[in-house]
């Protein structure tokens, strides 16, 4: 009979288990679709997310800043982060730039921090820090709480490269031909690789190897600990164009009107595809389910490209140049056009168009779509939130701390129960 008892109690024990586990897992996803914490969401730079966009182009709020914004938005912890350039009530070009961090509900300011000089890399958040990049050739870590300073780096050029980070590593690129990694806490370099040209790309990181482009019309795989050169890959061009690292392959656009599909062990040549007329490829390519996409800057169209073969899948012209990084969410496609002034969602699978969105001002500024709300910032000095309202639940973070509290106590009474069954036998 005893047995029998404590058969039903383990049962409802490992039972219990699974279920708080299933719920842990549940909560981790939540988590990571709840955030966009660099340029192009992730380390790999995919610029995809499991987590649904907006479905029409209701604008939630606008927050005005300084003046123009190049900078891409960054998400993280229900805030997000960007950066502009104060054009209003300064001495433009030279007035410094100002990063922002702004409710993502809300549209409040949190706190804001003015740079140097000219801010037109993106900040990426981890480790309870903002880190971005400026014009005064420095590279800069903030507290992502208050703003306040932390370190800085500085180099010998512009730093416009966005920052990747991956691990104890953040990553980037200077004008002055070298490519960094830093220590992500301290900002002590670990080492650093010399390019034949400056380096505007932002890396990609995967497996243990960073990714990245330079002016040299060379794309680089370095290791990613160590910096040792694994190979590289000259283009007909200059690459501006960040990578993407997805099934196996390198993906990168460069101004020879190329979008590349390499090896990403040994930087094989896989495909190219040559895309429009001279359409001068900045635009980093996302990639979702098997679909490269990307844009250019003089054919004014977005590309789906099918990731194994190049073979295209559908086209949209759009009303510009698309100079930024298209973003993916759920089943849709959100691309900004430089000059158009415009934001568009497009059905991921057939193109359609599904809203359109104008601003009031030229967007150099990629999407970032986090709990069905698509973020960009705008020439016009605005950052916009367009989406509804994000639920509680959406933005839920689940504490998986208690949950290994909850098993540990459980752990501890079946421990008890063995040891009461044994003294009863």
């Amino acid at each position: 009979m005893v047995r029998l008892i404590m058969k039903k109690f383990y049962g409802t024990i490992i039972l219990t288990i699974l279920c708080l586990s299933a719920v842990s897992l549940i909560g981790l996803t939540n988590a990571q679709t709840s955030s966009w914490p660099m340029f192009h969401n992730d380390a790999a730079h995919t610029g995809s997310s499991t987590g649904t966009g907006p479905t029409t182009n209701q604008t939630l709020w606008t927050f005005q800043t300084n003046g123009e914004i190049w900078s891409s938005p960054a998400v993280s912890n229900g805030v997000v982060y960007i950066a502009s350039i104060n054009t209003q009530g300064s001495s433009h070009p030279f007035g410094g730039s100002t990063v922002y961090a702004i409710n993502a509900n809300t549209g409040a300011k949190i706190w804001a921090y003015p740079m140097g000089n000219e801010t037109f890399s993106s900040p990426a958040v981890a480790n309870g820090l903002v880190y971005i990049g400026d014009d005064d050739y420095n590279f800069y870590a903030l507290n992502a709480t208050n703003g306040a300073f932390v370190w800085k780096y500085t180099t010998d050029n512009y730093v416009q490269s966005s920052p990747t980070v991956s691990g104890s590593i953040v990553y980037f690129g200077s004008s002055d031909n070298h490519f960094y990694a830093l220590n992500a806490i301290s900002g002590m370099p670990i080492w650093n690789f010399t390019t034949g040209g400056n380096i505007i790309s932002s890396a990609a990181v995967s497996n243990g190897i960073v990714y990245f482009g330079s002016y040299d019309h060379t794309l680089y795989a370095l290791d990613a600990l160590t910096g040792v050169e694994k190979w590289n890959f000259t283009a007909g061009s200059v690459i501006e164009s960040s990578p993407v690292v997805a099934d196996g392959n390198v993906y990168v656009g460069s101004f020879d009107n190329q979008t590349y599909a390499l090896n990403a062990n040994t930087g094989a040549l896989i495909w190219k595809v040559l895309i429009g007329y001279d359409q001068c490829i900045q635009s980093s390519p996302a990639f979702a389910n098997g679909v490269i996409y990307t844009g250019g800057a003089f054919d004014y169209t977005v590309h789906a490209l099918d990731a194994a073969t190049g073979t295209s899948k559908w086209t949209y012209l759009t009303n510009a140049g698309i100079e930024m990084a298209p973003a993916v969410a759920s089943n849709a496609v959100y691309v900004t056009t430089a000059l158009g002034n415009a934001t568009y969602a497009l059905n991921a699978q057939t193109g359609a168009l599904i809203w359109s969105f104008q601003t009031g001002g030229n967007t150099y500024s990629s999407p970032a779509v986090v709990n069905g709300i698509v973020y960009f910032g705008s020439y016009d000095g605005n950052l916009y939130a367009i989406g509804q309202q994000a639920s509680s639940t959406s933005t839920q973070s689940f504490p998986i701390a208690y949950y290994a509290i909850i098993i540990i106590v459980l752990v501890i009474i079946i421990a008890i129960a063995a040891w009461v069954l044994k003294k009863r036998k």
